[in-house]
C-alpha cells in the first residue's frame, strides 16, 4: 500500500494519506499575536485548507485532538470550534492543556479524517 504525503518538510509532513484515511500534522497558528479565538480560527482555516487538498472536508473529520496552552482558554476555543464544526458530523474530540512548543502559541489542532 501507498502513502501519499504533502507538504514534505524536513522535519515533518504536513499531510499523509493512506487507504482512504487523511492525517494531519498539529496545525498551530502563524499570527501568534492573536487570542485564543484568533488562533484557533487561523488553525481551523488551515485544517479546511489541508483537508480539502486531500480530498476530505470537516464533515469527514474521525477524530480530533485538541492541545490549549492554557485551561482558561478552554471556553474561548469552544466559542470558535462550535462555529465552525460541521452540524450534526461532530468528531470524537479530545482536549487537553499542554505546553506547547513556543510560549506564544495558544492551541494545536491535529485531525485524522476520511477522503470523500
Amino acid at each position: 500500500m501507498t502513502v501519499q504525503r504533502l507538504h514534505v518538510g524536513k522535519r515533518l509532513s504536513e499531510v499523509a494519506i493512506h487507504n482512504g484515511t487523511v492525517y494531519l500534522a498539529g496545525q498551530i497558528a502563524e499570527d501568534t499575536t492573536q487570542n485564543i479565538e484568533g488562533q484557533t480560527r487561523e488553525v481551523l482555516g488551515h485544517i479546511d485548507r489541508l483537508l480539502a487538498e486531500a480530498g476530505s472536508s470537516k464533515e469527514h473529520i474521525l477524530s480530533c485532538q485538541i492541545y490549549i496552552a492554557d485551561v482558561k482558554d478552554f471556553e474561548g476555543m469552544n466559542a470558535v470550534w462550535d462555529a465552525w464544526v460541521a452540524a450534526g458530523n461532530t468528531p470524537p474530540r479530545a482536549t487537553v492543556e499542554a505546553k506547547l512548543a513556543r510560549p506564544e502559541l495558544l492551541v494545536e489542532i491535529i485531525i485524522v479524517a476520511a477522503q470523500k
